[in-house]
């Protein structure tokens, strides 16, 4: 029976099905996409910036840091923990919504996985409008849905679009591109992905032989209707990618 679970297991983590599994590496891909796309020499803002992960991908940039830097995930143990975290070597240590720099310093702004820890994203929003140039350009990612994380700097589950086209506009933004992270099928995956880890922490249960194959049987289906999706976003995703451009 150990044998067979192992197999069973290895169906349902291993390559195939493939689905519920791009959250982060889609992201990933898409920022750096649009990283390199900018010309050599801009001013760059990580607001939010945490590890700096996409540090690697500014070589070409001007690349300034930016965090509150009071994360630290051995204070509390509740939700979903970082193992470790590191900041490194910030170049500003502020509020989000209160950075000192002048008025029009950067040519561009990220802000990535963010706005869900932020007490009032309005603010920060507003913040972005005054430090970016006209005609420059605003990069953000944050999840529409998401579990409880970092905490206790969780304070929303998530952004829809609308959240988006409600806020930029007035603050003077032209929103040029909003692509969807995954869709109805690959969120409703990733979740139940979760679920033996879930179950075994939260329930003190793990899942038998039965479930397990039952669980591959239910990705599998989810796989064949995210292959087919048809504009499942409008109702849940991952996230959306922003790119919005400061008027003048």
């Amino acid at each position: 029976m150990g044998i067979i679970k192992n197999i069973a297991k290895r169906i349902v983590y291993g390559a195939e099905p493939i689905v519920g599994r791009t959250n982060e590496s889609f992201r990933i891909q898409w920022v750096e996409k649009t990283l390199k796309s900018i010309a050599p020499g801009k001013r760059l803002l990580d607001a939010g910036a945490g590890e700096q992960q996409y540090r690697k991908f500014c070589g070409h940039l001007n690349y300034v840091s930016q965090d509150f830097a009071q994360y630290d995930p051995g204070k509390l143990d509740s939700g979903l923990q970082m193992k470790k975290w590191d900041y490194g070597k910030l170049d500003i240590v502020s509020d989000i919504a209160s950075i000192p720099e002048p008025d029009r310093s950067f040519d561009v702004i990220l802000c990535t996985e963010v706005f869900e820890h932020i007490i009032n994203p309005r603010e920060a929003v507003r913040e972005f409008s005054r430090l970016i140039k006209p005609g420059g350009e605003l990069i953000i990612t944050a999840p529409f849905c998401s579990m409880t994380h970092f905490a206790p700097y969780h304070f929303y589950t998530g952004f829809s679009r609308y959240f988006y086209e409600t806020e930029l506009p007035p603050n003077g933004f032209e929103i040029v591109e909003m692509t969807p992270n995954g869709n109805y099928f690959e969120y409703i995956a990733q979740e139940l992905i979760r679920v033996p880890s879930m179950g075994k922490k939260y329930a003190g249960k793990k899942s038998n032989i039965f479930e397990i194959i039952f669980l591959h049987i239910l990705l599998k289906m989810l796989k064949r209707f995210s292959v087919n999706n048809r504009n499942s976003e409008e109702l849940l995703v991952y996230g959306w990618h922003v790119r919005a451009i400061r008027k003048s």
